[in-house]
């Protein structure tokens, strides 16, 4: 299983970030997958999932400005970030969690694979 993230960078307050995950050696069909970030110095934060069905969750801190997605034909997972803000500052890392289809949650323990991560930037 291979995750692999991009489309990281430097925004400035008020912009948008796309993040973009390949994801390659599982079907899309029956997981569920997610976005973390982990800002120095704080712990890991699940910010928005997505199961196999397309229900989505998401932390209280991006709804209404981060927005998950999937490509099933592409094997890939998406998060439109806008709106963003200085403390959005992290490295964000794809998850997968392959046992658990719909009802995904943001419990990083509940996810078995995790890519190296990118990293955004956010300056005023």
């Amino acid at each position: 299983v291979r995750l692999e993230e991009s489309g990281g960078g430097s925004a400035q307050t008020g912009g948008s970030l796309t993040l973009s995950c390949l994801v390659s050696g599982l079907s899309f069909r029956r997981i569920s997958m997610a976005w973390f970030r982990q800002a120095p110095g704080k712990e890991r934060e699940g910010l928005a999932a997505i199961g196999s069905d397309g229900t989505t969750t998401y932390t209280d801190s991006v709804k209404g400005r981060f927005t998950i997605s999937k490509d099933t034909a592409m094997n890939s997972l998406y998060l439109q970030m806008n709106s963003l803000k200085v403390d959005d500052t992290a490295l964000y890392y794809c998850v997968v969690d392959p046992w658990r289809s719909w009802a995904p949650t943001l419990r990083p323990t509940d996810f078995d694979y995790w890519g190296q991560g990118t990293q955004v930037t956010v300056s005023s």
